[in-house]
């Protein structure tokens, strides 16, 4: 008669194959967290960039030249929270234009993502503007 049951090695080795499985798993599950986190910023971002452009498309076209370049829609968290939205960690808008007809404008916004101490993240919108 043969015994039966799994012997000590078979044991842990099973375990070890199972251990480095939800490790596996663990780590992939933290970096979703992450990645969630950064496409949920990024749309934030790209939200208060197009509250921005439109914004400056509410204004005349001789002013929107001028307005750019003196910073009326460059803003800080502060800024951002008193237009009814909320900024992301240390957000900071800028905006920039070239041209004169089409206008070019960019529209840049900045954050710092939750646990990142050094550096910021940003996003990029650009339109051109005509008469």
């Amino acid at each position: 008669m043969k015994p039966r049951g799994f012997t000590l090695a078979e044991l842990l080795l099973a375990a070890a194959i199972l251990a480095f499985a939800l490790t596996s798993l663990l780590v992939l599950f933290v970096n979703c967290l992450f990645l969630n986190e950064n496409n949920r910023n990024s749309s934030i971002a790209v939200g208060h960039a197009q509250y921005v452009l439109e914004d400056i498309k509410n204004t005349a076209f001789e002013l929107m030249s001028s307005r750019i370049q003196n910073g009326t829609w460059s803003w800080s968290s502060t800024v951002i929270e008193s237009r009814g939205l909320t900024p992301l960690r240390n957000e900071l808008i800028t905006t920039s234009c070239s041209g004169t007809d089409p206008l070019d404008v960019r529209v840049r916004v900045f954050w710092q993502s939750k646990g990142q101490t050094a550096g910021t993240k940003n996003v990029t919108v650009e339109t051109l503007f005509s008469r």
